[in-house]
């Protein structure tokens, strides 16, 4: 008759046990294991040896409020001659004695969660499982060490800004394993509607990475429930605080979980995808978060945006829109409820744009399906198809209430891109979403997809052509040119209006005050000539329309006299940011003191105030934020330099975030990458 192990004490293992399942960044304070991987609890017995085929051991794991073996969440099951992992299982893996180590593994498709693992009668063990991408058994399995290094493993990153012919890479401390935010992300879990309506149902979704991303999108932002993030894009930030002020998700999520799941205030989507990556990583979904430049917003789902412009060639402001750029998540995973071709990289979006299911969330969405215009399959494929491929018609509007049509070149979905793995290099994973502007591929997807043909945007070679041309040196603080270039592809004379304006305009697509603007009623072109028309943009008269994405939309309208033809040109310019020089003091290693000096240059003609520098990194500021306050002005061209002391807690390569702010130059961004020695 089988003898029930009698358990005196145990010891978790923490230290080898999170080591082995590469969750030891958490701590080693407390059990934090993967799914479908062995781990190993060392028993003391009370009384007698353990007998193999003799001894017995009833196991059960328990994770959520109600444990249902119907639901998943519960599992029972005893001593087996080996383990398998490929369900909840158990084996003695040491010899006969009073200390038994016993191998536990977890199903790959179990649950993550916190639970609960009773051992016979002796006692609970308390245990976090997470993910793993590690499992091949698992949903979320990633053959590849250095994506894994990168996509779960990397608390730091790029997220790239500026403008689609200037991207601009901004830092971010994800921090998923900074000191109590894998807490705070289970909490996010446990604080979404499902679960607060059916806790059971909803802990046993937790075994489906689809199910998970779908929760975090929605939970992400605050527009349906007790979300993190509260979404702002105008009138200032009273109450709160600007966007570009984060530096990381970490102060965000503290802030959250402090505030009694309090909304913190404010976020754009950057923010939003930054800290659906840092969650999505802590949890152990392999996530990245993308940059998608000329993105479309289409509200009515026909895929085409249709804009106005008025006879000068300003934009008449709409809901359907082109945002400069716009950022989400992609998550790795399979897709078991559609074919193995839509496994792999999924789009999914926490800024609340749109309603999925009657919830601002959205995805997550195959790129293979966008990419073939399969626009029947989960979820919100039609959506993101649109951000990356709507048709763009442009009309004008004339003081007498007609419109006509106007030839124009704006293409959306443009240089989509991510940070490379293993280096702070832009990857360019366009082709992932789409096939090339103009392939017969993508004229089938258009098709498939139940898409008007494009328009046939500018014909070469054929009437005027209208480009515009920018300078290369367009710092913050300086005067500058543009040039409208319109050029005769015809046999015969030609004369035109030519209309050529600038104004500010924000990362969506808002726009703001005239920044300059010139118009000429009689541009006359010989055939063959062209005309090249500066347009100086002065700081004078651009620095107090200028919003904090230091955007200006240019646009130029010609009028052809002979046809009536209307042809516009819009490229959106960015402004370049001083550069913040970093250098660090003293020999990087663990737990020794380090000095980062850090420099910067006034670009501007004025005179900077409140001036104040601000550093943080995972490992490198112990999960805070050290900020050193300027007491002195700073004059135009001159340089202001500051120390500021932090203590690494990790070896390895690690990324220091810096921000520059002052009165009239806000929210400067710079890094510095740091080996850190043992």
């Amino acid at each position: 008759m089988a003898q029930a192990l009698d358990i005196d004490r145990w010891n978790l293992e923490c230290e080898f046990n999170n080591t082995d399942h590469r969750t030891d960044l958490n701590g080693v304070d407390r059990l934090i294991v993967r799914r479908g991987q062995l781990f190993t609890i060392s028993l003391y017995l009370r009384s007698g040896n353990y007998q193999p085929g003799l001894s017995s051991l009833d196991i059960v794991a328990e994770t959520g409020p109600n444990p249902s073996e119907r639901y998943g969440t519960r599992a029972s099951f005893g001593l087996s001659a080996n383990t398998d992992t490929s369900c909840w299982s158990a084996a003695v893996v040491s010899p006969p004695g009073d200390m038994v180590a016993l191998s536990v593994c977890s199903a790959p498709d179990a649950p993550i969660g916190r639970y609960t693992l009773t051992l016979g009668q002796s006692g609970k063990i308390e245990f976090i499982l997470l993910f793993n991408p590690w499992c091949p058994g698992d949903a979320v399995y990633m053959d590849n060490e250095e994506s894994l290094a990168e996509y779960v493993l990397s608390q730091d990153g790029i997220i790239f800004r500026g403008s689609y012919n200037h991207p601009i890479p901004t830092p971010w401390n994800f921090g998923q394993f900074e000191s109590g935010i894998l807490d705070v992300c289970l909490r996010i879990l446990d604080m979404n509607p499902k679960c607060l309506d059916d806790p059971g149902q909803d802990c046993s979704g937790r075994r489906n990475p689809i199910y998970v991303s779908r929760v975090l999108s929605a939970m992400v932002n605050c527009n349906d429930d007790r979300g993190v993030l509260l979404g702002k894009w105008t009138d200032g930030y009273e109450g709160g605080v600007n966007p570009l002020f984060w530096r990381g998700s970490v102060e965000i999520l503290r802030n959250w979980d402090t505030q009694a799941c309090q909304p913190v205030r404010y976020g754009q989507c950057w923010v939003f995808a930054a800290v659906a990556c840092s969650i999505s990583r802590a949890l152990g979904i392999p996530c990245r978060v993308v940059t998608n430049y000329l993105s479309a917003h289409d509200t009515n789902c026909n895929l085409v945006i249709e804009r106005y412009i008025n006879e000068n060639g300003e934009l008449i402001q709409s809901k359907e829109i082109v945002w400069n750029y716009h950022c989400w998540v992609e998550n790795w995973m399979t897709r078991p409820d559609l074919t193995s071709d839509f496994n792999g990289w999924q789009a999914t979006d926490p800024t609340p744009q749109e309603k999925s299911e009657g919830v601002y969330c959205c995805g997550p969405t195959p790129l293979r399906a966008i990419k073939e215009g399969e626009l029947t399959f989960k979820y919100d494929t039609p959506f993101v198809f649109a951000e990356v491929n709507a048709d763009v018609i442009t009309l004008k509007k004339k003081k007498d209430g007609s419109t006509s049509s106007v030839i124009t070149t704006t293409m959306v979905g443009q240089n989509i891109s991510t940070k490379s793995v293993g280096s702070d290099a832009r990857e360019d994973i366009t082709h992932l979403y789409k096939y090339p502007e103009g392939s017969d591929e993508e004229r089938e997807t258009f098709k498939k997809a139940n898409h008007q043909n494009k328009l046939l945007q500018q014909q070469q070679n054929q009437g005027l052509h209208l480009t515009i041309k920018v300078s290369s040196d367009m710092r913050k603080g300086c005067d500058f040119d543009v040039f409208a270039v319109v050029t005769n592809n015809t046999q015969s004379n030609k004369k035109c209006r030519l209309v050529f304006g600038s104004c500010s305009v924000s990362y969506n697509g808002l726009l703001g005050g005239n920044c300059g603007f010139k118009d000429l009623l009689n541009v006359e072109l010989s055939p063959g000539a062209e005309r090249r028309v500066p347009l100086r943009l002065n700081y004078s008269k651009y620095s107090s329309k200028l919003t904090e994405d230091n955007l200006i939309r240019l646009a130029a309208l010609v009028l052809d006299y002979t046809t009536t033809e209307t042809i516009l040109a819009v490229r959106n310019i960015v402004l370049d940011n001083p550069e913040i020089k970093v250098k660090i003091l003293g020999e990087p290693k663990m737990n020794r003191k380090l000095a980062a000096e850090i420099t910067l240059k006034n670009p501007l003609p004025e005179t900077l105030d409140n001036c104040c520098f601000s550093i943080e990194g995972a490992n490198l500021t112990g999960g805070c934020v050290i900020s050193e306050r300027l007491g002195s002005s700073v004059g135009p061209g001159e340089d202001v330099k500051v120390k500021i002391y932090f203590t690494p807690s990790r070896s390895g390569l690690r990324k220091l975030v810096v921000d520059f702010d002052s009165n009239k130059l806000c929210h400067v961004k710079g890094y510095r990458n740091i080996i850190i020695g043992k």
